[in-house]
């Protein structure tokens, strides 16, 4: 199962008057992660410390702790996306220091906490195949259509009208063939649902440890 950031995820977290600004993003290229770490360092330059961890399904992985001292940065970031079982991220907790050392265990802590309420706020999703579906019905069966798409947990994605509709939609696999029977059962045989391809599709979902508490 793998599981992702389900969007962009942004928070504040003081502690002792410095100050941290936690974001996650969802990355698919070392690139793309290095591309807006590189915006963050710019547009945080008066930041005491931008650090990061990023890790990718592909198997690229990176951290920093940016001049912290070693391990008490990115290494704790890390380890709450891996304890999640999260990948495809970018995550980056900027610090301005507010004048009070925390010592190795607190900015350990801090980064961590950081890092996790950056993940609560972004949310995950369970990474699925689903098949894409490109139907054409009738005006008088679409919101029918759209009714069956979601008892089938589906997403309907959207819609042409012409002299028809056709429909643009994806469901799990596990549904398509109980969806396809439906539907040709309904239309009395007029519309046979087909697939067009498949890809991944993220789902949300609940983080582990909030299921744990």
């Amino acid at each position: 199962m793998d599981i992702v950031p389900a969007g962009y995820g942004e928070c504040e977290y003081i502690e002792k008057r410095s100050r941290f600004v936690g974001r996650v993003w969802k990355v698919s290229a070392e690139e793309e992660a290095l591309e807006l770490l590189a915006q963050m360092r710019k547009q945080y330059s008066d930041a005491s410390h931008n650090v990061y961890a990023f890790s990718l399904r592909s198997g690229a992985a990176r951290s920093s702790d940016d001049g912290e001292p070693a391990g008490t940065g990115g290494r704790p970031i890390m380890e709450v996306f891996s304890r999640e079982g999260v990948s495809d991220f970018l995550c980056v907790v900027t610090r301005w220091f507010g004048g009070i050392l925390l010592g190795a265990g607190g900015l350990t802590r801090a980064y961590a906490h950081t890092a996790s309420l950056a993940l609560d706020a972004a949310g995950v999703a369970e990474l699925r195949r689903v098949l894409s579906f490109e139907t054409v019905v009738p005006y008088s069966f679409i919101e029918k259509m759209k009714v069956e798409i979601a008892s089938a947990h589906g997403v309907f994605e959207d819609a042409e009208y012409t002299a028809d509709v056709r429909v643009f939609y994806s469901l799990p696999e596990a549904e398509a063939d109980r969806f396809s029977d439906r539907i040709c059962e309904l239309s009395s045989g007029s519309i046979l649902p087909r697939p067009s391809g498949d890809r991944m599709l993220p789902i949300p979902t609940t983080r582990k440890s909030r299921l744990e508490k």
